[in-house]
């Protein structure tokens, strides 16, 4: 995505305060934060080199010159890892298959997911499409009732009614699934249906231009969602997120309900109800 690495360092400057740094804030500023001078200034860098590295023009710059970038702007870990995705992107493929094609799941990483049948599993792709689930995910986000381009977590978040009425939380699932998008786009700056999905969105939903705008970055491994489900009711759900070893563009997403809670018994219902419907 064109321009990342310019608009994610001006996003970091506008939230840093001149005082913070030890610097006057005298002077008018169009524009909150620090100034790009300032900024060389802090990490030892020459103006015009730190300029070509928001322009995009810095592909060689060393770890040494992001690392003090990084610590100026006060970057955390995810955000500093970020940086150097985008400051030096991989290179495309030349193989003519392109990134956007959808890598096939493992036959033995279907079986584990039909092995979970007390748990909702599934696995998502760069753009975070379903590229495959057990019964019980399929119960609790309806992939199998979607047309297969539209299996996608977060195009269903901001374009389906039912997207934000799954989600009591909706405000915060939202952002943080933006991050999260923000951080693939990252690292797969060439997969084709990451691009088209974030095209997309920015054309038809203004939460999403506001979200993708802030360039928040999130690596969200776990945690812990609630759900506002029509037949099983309110499930609170925490969750592990594991990269698949032998396919890294993969990510395996395991609900993990606490044994004997409330919402395992409400799933065992929604596995109920899925198998009779189905």
């Amino acid at each position: 995505m064109d321009g990342d690495i310019g608009d994610f360092l001006r996003s970091r400057r506008a939230r840093i305060r001149p005082e913070d740094m030890g610097l006057p804030s005298y002077g008018r500023r169009r524009v909150p934060g620090l100034r790009r001078e300032e900024v060389a200034q802090l990490a030892g860098v020459s103006v015009d080199y730190y300029i070509r590295l928001e322009q995009g023009r810095g592909p060689s710059v060393s770890d040494a010159v992001l690392d003090s970038i990084a610590r100026v702007l006060q970057l955390d870990a995810t955000e500093q890892a970020y940086l150097r995705t985008v400051a030096r992107p991989p290179k495309k493929e030349r193989d003519g298959r392109g990134r956007g094609t959808r890598p096939g799941v493992r036959a033995g990483v279907r079986r584990l997911l039909d092995g979970m049948d007390r748990t909702p599993a599934f696995v998502l792709g760069p753009a975070m499409e379903a590229l495959a689930w057990n019964d019980l995910a399929d119960a609790l986000h309806g992939f199998s009732r979607l047309p297969a381009d539209r299996r996608n977590i977060v195009r269903h978040l901001f374009l389906e009614p039912e997207g934000r009425d799954l989600y009591p939380d909706w405000s915060a699932v939202a952002a943080q699934c933006v991050a999260t998008l923000r951080l693939s786009a990252g690292t797969h700056a060439d997969h084709r249906e990451l691009r088209e999905l974030v095209g997309e969105l920015s054309l038809k939903s203004e939460d999403f231009r506001r979200l993708w705008a802030d360039h928040q970055v999130r690596a969200c491994m776990y945690g812990t969602k609630r759900f506002r489900h029509p037949v099983a009711g309110l499930l609170t759900l925490p969750y592990e997120s594991l990269t698949l070893p032998e396919t890294p563009e993969q990510t395996l997403v395991v609900y993990t309900p606490e044994p004997g809670s409330e919402t395992a018994e409400r799933l065992a219902l929604l596995g109920s109800w899925a198998g009779t419907r189905a």
